[in-house]
């Protein structure tokens, strides 16, 4: 797998737009195409406040007579199923499917392929025949993680204890980011306890953290390696609570608005920005000119591999780490104003980061 820099990313982009576009017409005589759009949970906030409403835009961007039906599986297997079957029976013209389960869902992709519904797995690697992929490169992601852990432990990252809360077992990307994680942290630190997180939930997470804590004690704990900003809003409210202080330094991802709040407070060490608006560009992208019966093989700049499906066309883009040092980057791109970031409560500390109008 090789990664697409945000430079790339933009050019690929262009040609996916002319090649979506491609046989357009507005008058209506190929009729209404249909994409289907299932997301996995409401769980981790940025499906519902980022993905969904972005997806949506360009798709109708550059297709006007396309529309979007959209589910969400609320984290439940069998639920995504019966979306996606209530889907493929209605006959959309492609799906774009940010899978809970891959094995559950396998099932699923092959009955999309009899009915000649091309499937692009959105964010998670989907099994079974699917057409495409659309991610940021988890492993990088989990690099970022580990190499912002190692920076923020500073003299304790030699040999100091860290323990990994990790994402949900069901999801690909999970283990993705896990190995990514450790690849640089395991001959650095002592990983000494490392749990799964069921559902990316924060609630589960904080139950991680607190056994964390009552089986080794505050004191030993010198990072936490969290997958992602649920996760690590989990973690933290459990530190918290057992009054550890300083808090260690806590990873992150997504760029949550709480998390980016955290972190300008100095209670989460990082997190790793993934820009939505260029994930959910792309995915639109191939969706609608799968749904045109356009070939994508000749768009795409790199294969993965599934553990059923070889030599899947993808698009893997490149994510970001940001500290409280780098957060500016995200008022830049636009993701949050100075005032989202900065209500009263978080003023002062905003200004000690040099975050300012």
């Amino acid at each position: 797998m090789h990664g697409l820099g945000l430079r790339g990313a933009a050019g690929l982009l262009a040609v996916l737009l002319a090649v979506s576009l491609a046989g357009c017409t507005d008058d209506g005589g190929e009729g209404e195409l249909t994409i289907g759009l299932l997301l996995p949970s409401r769980a981790v906030p940025r499906w519902e406040k980022s993905d969904r409403p972005l997806i949506e835009k360009r798709v109708k961007e550059l297709c006007s007579e396309c529309r979007v039906v959209y589910a969400n599986a609320e984290n439940d297997a069998a639920s995504q199923r019966q979306q996606m079957t209530s889907m493929i029976t209605r006959g959309v013209s492609a799906l774009l499917l940010d899978v809970v389960d891959p094995k559950a869902l396998r099932s699923s992709v092959h009955a999309a392929q009899r009915e000649g519904i091309p499937v692009v797995a959105y964010d998670r690697l989907a099994e079974g025949p699917i057409s495409g992929f659309v991610s940021f490169d988890g492993a990088q992601v989990g690099r970022l993680q580990g190499q912002a852990l190692l920076k923020g432990m500073g003299a304790r990252a030699d040999g100091g204890g860290v323990v990994m809360v990790n994402g949900d077992p069901s999801s690909p990307n999970a283990a993705w980011y896990e190995g990514g994680a450790r690849a640089v942290l395991q001959d650095e630190v002592r990983i000494l306890k490392s749990y799964d997180t069921v559902g990316w939930r924060t609630e589960n997470a904080h139950d991680h953290m607190s056994a964390a804590v009552s089986a080794l004690g505050p004191g030993a704990i010198d990072g936490v390696l969290a997958a992602n900003d649920s996760i690590a809003a989990g973690v933290i409210s459990a530190l918290k609570s057992a009054r550890v202080a300083p808090l260690p330094p806590v990873t992150g991802q997504d760029a949550d608005l709480d998390a980016v709040q955290r972190i300008v407070e100095g209670e989460q060490y990082m997190t790793v920005y993934k820009p939505f608006r260029l994930e959910t560009e792309a995915a639109a992208a191939m969706a609608v000119a799968l749904a045109r019966g356009n070939d994508i093989d000749s768009l795409v700049r790199t294969t993965v591999d599934s553990p059923t499906t070889e030599d899947v066309p993808a698009i893997l883009l490149t994510p970001t780490a940001v500290t409280r040092e780098t957060i500016g980057r995200l008022v830049r791109d636009g993701v949050y104003t100075v005032d989202q970031i900065c209500t009263p409560k978080f003023r002062p500390a905003c200004v000690r980061a040099g975050l300012t109008r």
